[in-house]
């Protein structure tokens, strides 16, 4: 079996120890390995594209959810498979589908499991694996210090939340569907996966299995909103109408002005942006789960 190994260095802790013990585990199952390190942004997609080009069995991503963004984007609409061995700050992917964070579950996974087509999403030509949202959350992933994350973690997206909302309130946004449906608010989330920035369920109903991407769109305005729906997160309670409204779409479009966008965890630009669904677009390897 031959493989291509693209690795982030920066993900996580003691991640160049990682990656290096990965290539080793891998070529230990009697794999041809190939390692590519990223150097950074945009390197990962551009080696998963030349990997998709040479004949590659599977091709393995060490890294975050923003590295898997990066090589879903290089190899999409082709059918290479692709293993995740997670070593993120977070690794949404990994506990949306019980890919094991232990490395040589990972690396025996990505060996021997069974790539099974998934969705993705698509916003305005950019591919997406996990969500793409606008608003509050987006504003706090724009806002978000590298330093500080590389020091502190997770914590620093909370320092980030924080600083976005004293720093004033969101502007209006509206979403408006494909079906023809409009519907205003302050921030929206659209998604593939139940979980977001953790283990913390904003979508519950949305999932890679899923042709449409379930939609989240909060409804009310001001600081103590956004504190009560991060309270309900945090306690890891349902969130309901009248805070919320939830929508299943192939496609939308949300408008509004200075408004930030963030993709799979990445900061994306500002509104106004088209939202799709991709129906079975990617081979992921995948442990056996329940659709």
């Amino acid at each position: 079996m031959r493989i291509m190994l693209i690795a982030n260095p920066i993900s996580g802790g003691g991640a160049r120890a990682k990656i290096q013990e990965a290539a080793r585990m891998l070529r230990e199952s009697c794999a041809e390995v190939d390692l590519y390190v990223t150097q950074g942004s945009g390197d990962a997609r551009h080696a998963a594209s030349e990997a998709a080009a040479h004949g590659y069995d599977r091709l393995v991503v060490a890294g975050g959810d923003g590295t898997l963004n990066e090589v879903m984007n290089g190899i999409v609409p082709t059918d290479l498979p692709v293993a995740f061995l997670p070593m993120g700050t977070v690794n949404v992917f990994a506990l949306e589908t019980g890919i094991p964070f232990g490395l040589n579950q990972a690396c025996q996974l990505a060996i021997h499991g069974r790539p099974r087509r998934v969705h993705l999403g698509k916003i305005d030509g950019q591919i997406f694996l996990l969500m793409a949202s606008a608003g509050w959350d987006a504003e706090a992933v724009a806002r978000l210090r590298p330093d500080l994350k590389r020091w502190i973690g997770r914590g620093a997206y909370v320092f980030a939340a924080f600083e976005a909302l004293l720093a004033g309130p969101m502007p209006p946004i509206q979403v408006i569907f494909s079906s023809g449906e409009t519907v205003s608010g302050y921030g929206v989330v659209a998604s593939n996966c139940r979980y977001y920035g953790g283990r913390y369920v904003v979508t519950p109903s949305a999932s890679i299995f899923d042709d449409t991407l379930q939609v989240c769109v909060f409804r009310q305005p001001g600081r103590l909103a956004w504190l009560r729906i991060a309270l309900n997160l945090a306690l890891k309670r349902a969130l309901r109408p009248p805070a919320v409204s939830f929508h299943r779409a192939k496609s939308l479009h949300v408008i509004g002005d200075d408004v930030s966008v963030q993709v799979d965890g990445d900061v994306s630009g500002a509104l106004p942006v088209t939202i799709d669904a991709l129906p079975n677009a990617a081979s992921i390897i995948l442990p056996e789960m329940d659709q």
